[in-house]
């Protein structure tokens, strides 16, 4: 299983980080190693002093495919689900001011939760999921695939012409506005509409 990462698909985010629109799809990706296992707590590793959230849609693979045209992408998923892409931010940063792999950052152990899935039937338009994430109570990402600057089907597209795509892989498709740091005693919940997709403590 992969787990492929889309970053800077939101312009409201790339704002808020300073950085450029890409041309592009931004492609990186995550070990299964980096799966917060179900139950589990996000622990923050000792490495970091800053490790920032960032709530996504992700779509999960349901049949292999190469080259797979937009027209087409469709085909290639059938459940939707939401997660998290946690960030070393600070460590982040430093890499990118070297002109390094973003990998360390953004893939460690642990830095990955995956919420629930649910049939992209039960959704009205993959292209308009509202989602959001609560922090100890307070929304702090509200985010809808409106608004993604390369839209599912696009991504699906990009990422075949370079890795062939195989049943139960996962795209991370971006993260919208609003990411900030976590902290110990934290709580973390994750919706699509008003349903629950995962609820994480932070140790």
């Amino acid at each position: 299983m992969k787990i492929i990462c889309i970053g800077r698909n939101y312009h409201d985010h790339i704002k808020e980080l300073n950085n450029e629109i890409p041309d592009e799809p931004v492609v990186f990706m995550k070990p299964d190693s980096s799966i917060v296992l179900k139950k589990f707590p996000f622990v923050i590793p000792e490495f970091s002093e800053n490790i920032e959230y960032e709530t996504e849609v992700v779509v999960k693979i349901n049949k292999i495919g190469k080259y797979i045209n937009k027209k087409f992408a469709h085909k290639y998923y059938d459940q939707i689900g939401l997660g998290i892409d946690f960030t070393a931010r600070d460590l982040q940063q430093k890499l990118k001011e070297k002109g390094l792999p973003w990998e360390k950052s953004k893939s460690f152990d642990g830095s990955t939760v995956m919420g629930n899935f649910i049939s992209k039937t039960e959704l009205r338009d993959v292209n308009n999921i509202d989602f959001s994430l609560n922090l100890n109570g307070v929304v702090v990402q509200n985010g809808n695939t409106s608004n993604m600057i390369h839209s599912i089907d696009e991504i699906i597209e990009h990422i075949s012409q370079y890795f062939t795509l195989k049943i139960g892989d996962l795209i991370f498709t971006g993260t919208p506005s609003g990411v900030g740091k976590v902290s110990e005693g934290d709580v973390l919940k994750g919706y699509i509409g008003e349903q629950e997709f995962f609820s994480i403590n932070v140790k």
